[in-house]
C-alpha cells in the first residue's frame, strides 16, 4: 500500500488538469489543458465534449499507472448524445449559460418553482441542468425520436465521460442532485419533475453511490480502475477535509462556490435563499447533506475589470494602503451575471455606488474585492443562522492568496479564513474519495500547513446592512 498512487482528472470550466497523489500525501500535476469556450450568442456558452475527452486522455497518458482515479466535474453543466454511437448531438451547455432564462421565467410565472423546490430542494435558475437539457431535446434535430427510440442519452458531463471511457452509463447522487430532476427525499429520478422540465426519466442515467466501481479505462494497455465521481465543488468540500456538521468551505473560481455540512438529514432551509445539498453518499451509509449557495461572479468579476482596462496585472490587487473603499462611501454589486444565492435573481445587474471626483482606478479596483467578499459573506452569515459553522471557514481557488480580499472576508464574519498551502484541494477530494471507492479507510496522515487570517479590530458594524441596502438596488436592472 505504501507505493500506491491516486489520480484525480479535474474537469473544470476552463480546462482539464490531472493530479496524481500517494500514500504520503505528496502530489504533483504533469499535465493541464484549457478547451474552447463557445460563445455562439449572447448569454450561451458551450464546450466541445470530443475536445474535452481528448484532453483527459492526453492527462492520462501523461500521470503512467495509477491504482485508481476519481473523477470531479463541473457539475451542473451537460450533454446529449447517441446510445449507439456515444457521438455528442450537440456541444455540452455550460452551467453558466442562460439560454433557458426565459422559460425558467415563464415556469416561474405558471406557479412551478415551489413543487420543484419542495421536491428537488433547488430554486428554478438556468444554472442548474434540467433546462438545457430540455433545450437539447427540443431545439437540436432528431433528438425528440431518439428520445421515442430509447437511443438518447442525456445527463451531466460525468455520464457522458463515463459511457465513452468505461462504458458504464451512470451518474453519482451528488451530480443527480444538482440537475433539478432528482427527488432529494426519495433519492431517485422523480417522475414529475421530469415531466414538468420534458425531460424523458428513461434517457436519464442509472444513480451510484460517490464511490465505488464505475468500470476501467484501457490506456494502452494499462487498466486504470475508476472509483470516484463528484461535482468538482463539492471534491473541494471533501478535500479541505469537511467531515462533520458545521464544517464549511468557500471556493473562489469564476463564481464563489460555498457548502457547509448539515449532517445526515435535510435541512430546512425556510427562507432564507439557501439550497439544501446532497453532498456525498457512500455504499450502506446514508448521504451526507448540507447547504450550498453560489455566488455567479468572482474571478469572473475580476477577469471582467482586466478586460475593460481598469486592471492591467492582478498584481495590482495585493496592495491597497488606504482604509476600505466601503468606509469611504464606495461599494461595487459584482452582479454580471445576475444575484446567485440567497437572492437567485437574474434581472440584477453589477453597479458601483458612491462615485465622485476624488473616485481613482484603484479605489474601483478595492471596491471589486470587497465585493466579492460581501456577497460571499452574505451567504456565510445566512449558513450560519440556519445551521451554525464552526470558528473558521476554509477557502481555496484565485482570491484565496489575496490577503487584503481574505482579511475583508474574515473582518465581515467574525470568523478565521484558512487558506491551505497545497492548493490542489479539489484534486485532492477526488483522489482521496477514489482510494476510499478502493475500500482504504485508513487515514493518510500528511501535514497540511495552511495560512490563517483572524478577524482584526476594524470596525465592521452597519457594513454589511449597507451592502446590502445596495444590493437590492442592483435588482431589477436586466430586462
Amino acid at each position: 500500500m505504501l507505493n500506491q498512487r491516486y489520480a484525480a482528472i479535474d474537469q473544470g470550466t476552463t480546462g482539464t488538469r490531472i493530479v496524481v497523489f500517494d500514500e504520503s500525501g505528496r502530489s504533483h500535476s504533469p499535465m493541464s489543458i484549457p478547451h474552447k469556450q463557445i460563445t455562439l450568442n449572447s448569454g450561451w456558452v458551450e464546450h466541445d465534449p470530443e475536445e474535452i475527452l481528448a484532453n483527459m486522455m492526453k492527462c492520462l497518458s501523461a500521470c503512467e499507472v495509477v491504482d485508481a482515479l476519481g473523477i470531479c466535474h463541473q457539475g451542473e453543466s451537460i450533454v446529449a448524445w447517441h446510445a449507439d454511437s456515444k457521438k455528442p448531438l450537440y456541444n455540452a451547455i455550460i452551467w453558466q449559460d442562460m439560454r433557458t432564462e426565459k422559460r425558467i421565467q415563464q415556469m416561474k410565472d405558471r406557479g412551478m418553482e415551489p413543487i420543484v423546490q419542495q421536491k428537488s430542494g433547488l430554486p428554478l435558475d438556468p444554472y442548474f441542468s434540467a433546462s438545457k437539457m430540455n433545450w437539447i431535446i427540443e431545439n437540436i434535430v432528431g433528438v425528440k425520436q431518439l428520445a421515442d427510440k430509447g437511443k438518447l442519452r442525456i445527463g451531466t458531463m460525468d455520464a457522458f465521460f463515463l459511457d465513452r471511457l468505461c462504458g458504464v452509463y451512470c451518474t453519482d447522487y451528488n451530480a443527480a442532485s444538482r440537475t433539478s430532476l432528482f427527488n432529494i427525499h426519495t433519492l431517485t429520478w422523480d417522475p414529475e419533475l421530469c415531466e414538468i422540465f420534458g425531460v424523458p426519466i428513461h434517457c436519464l442515467p442509472e444513480i451510484h453511490d460517490t464511490v465505488g466501481d464505475f468500470g476501467s479505462i484501457n490506456l494502452d494497455g494499462h487498466i486504470t480502475q475508476v472509483t470516484a465521481v463528484i461535482v468538482d465543488q463539492f471534491a473541494g468540500t471533501y478535500g479541505h477535509g469537511c467531515r462533520n456538521q458545521g464544517d464549511a468551505k468557500v471556493t473562489f473560481g469564476t463564481g464563489a462556490f460555498l457548502q457547509s455540512l448539515t449532517g445526515t438529514t435535510i435541512a430546512d432551509t425556510k427562507d432564507s435563499g439557501l439550497l439544501p445539498t446532497l453532498c456525498w453518499k457512500f455504499p450502506g451509509q446514508k448521504p451526507v447533506f448540507g447547504l450550498d449557495g453560489g455566488v455567479y461572479n468572482a474571478a469572473s468579476a475580476l477577469n471582467w475589470v482586466k478586460k475593460i482596462g481598469l486592471l492591467e496585472n492582478f498584481d495590482e490587487l495585493s496592495d491597497f494602503d488606504r482604509e476600505s473603499a466601503i468606509s469611504r462611501g464606495l461599494a461595487f454589486v459584482p452582479a454580471l451575471s445576475g444575484l446567485g444565492c440567497p437572492y437567485w435573481d437574474r434581472s440584477a445587474a453589477g453597479i458601483w455606488a458612491g462615485l465622485s471626483l476624488d473616485t481613482e482606478r484603484k479605489d474601483l479596483l478595492q471596491s471589486v474585492l470587497e465585493g466579492i467578499a460581501a456577497r460571499s459573506a452574505e451567504v456565510i452569515i445566512a449558513m450560519d443562522k440556519l445551521s451554525p459553522l464552526g470558528d473558521s471557514i476554509s477557502v481555496d481557488g484565485g482570491l484565496s492568496s489575496n490577503q487584503y480580499f481574505k482579511q475583508f472576508l474574515a473582518n465581515l464574519i467574525q470568523k478565521n479564513i484558512v487558506a491551505p498551502e497545497n492548493r490542489e484541494v479539489t484534486a485532492l477530494g477526488a483522489a482521496m474519495l477514489a482510494r476510499k471507492g478502493l475500500g482504504i479507510e485508513r487515514p493518510i496522515t500528511f501535514k497540511q500547513n495552511a495560512q490563517i487570517t483572524k478577524p482584526n479590530n476594524s470596525s465592521m458594524s452597519g457594513v454589511m446592512e449597507r451592502y446590502q441596502e445596495i444590493i437590492a438596488r442592483s435588482r431589477g436592472l436586466r430586462s
